[in-house]
């Protein structure tokens, strides 16, 4: 119970749903890795690549993993992908609840492109492309809610303006042969980042 408050804490979420839904995630990542362990050994191979590239692009692994470093992840290791600490650490916001705020009100981008879910799961690739969009009033950086000068930051360009998008991209897709083996029926569901209910968004602007 202590170390739940305390991941809910330093993560920000907003329930203990949220954080259920990172335990069910690292769940499934395991299930495949323990999976492909007992694969036949002509499938193996071929397979066990596939799966740990898709892993190091989403950040959660190095390129020279193996599938026992799969077995190493964490919880804390799901949740340091996600957008709202990713916009923390990055020095965005003051805080990991005004990098929620932030997110939520569509004033960060990626690439361009508003995303507004907290718990979108940010690819290696992206991660230096995560900005204030370009017609956020968070621009100004004499805006009061920025962060206070001096802060840990990573300096970023602002990107074209671009559509808003929905939900970000999910965990990496299951093969079709590890979907056999792991003979779950609904893998790729709970692979996705979670999403807000209407009733979870914050009212208040920052």
């Amino acid at each position: 119970m202590e170390e739940e408050l305390r991941l809910l804490g330093e993560y920000g979420l907003r329930n203990k749903r949220e954080l259920r839904h990172q335990e069910t995630m690292l769940s499934e990542i395991r299930g495949i890795a323990r999976t492909l362990l007992g694969a036949p050994e002509e499938q193996r191979a071929r397979l066990e690549t596939q799966y740990l590239g898709r892993l190091a692009r989403l950040g959660l692994l190095s390129e020279s993993a193996s599938v026992d470093n799969i077995l190493d992840l964490n919880v804390k290791d799901l949740m340091e992908r996600r957008l709202q600490t990713i916009v923390f650490k990055s020095g965005l916001s003051r805080t990991i609840h005004q990098a929620r705020q932030f997110v939520t009100h569509g004033h960060v981008s990626i690439a361009g492109q508003i995303v507004s879910v907290p718990g979108y799961f940010v690819k290696r690739d992206e991660e230096s492309r995560v900005a204030f969009h370009a017609r956020s009033a968070l621009n100004n950086a004499q805006h009061p809610a920025r962060a206070a000068p001096g802060a840990k930051r990573i300096t970023r360009l602002i990107e074209e303006v671009a559509p808003a998008v929905p939900a970000g991209p999910v965990l990496p897709d299951v093969p079709p042969e590890i979907k056999a083996i792991v003979q779950t029926e609904q893998p790729i569901e709970i692979l996705e980042p979670e999403e807000e209910t209407p009733a979870e968004t914050e009212d208040k602007q920052p």
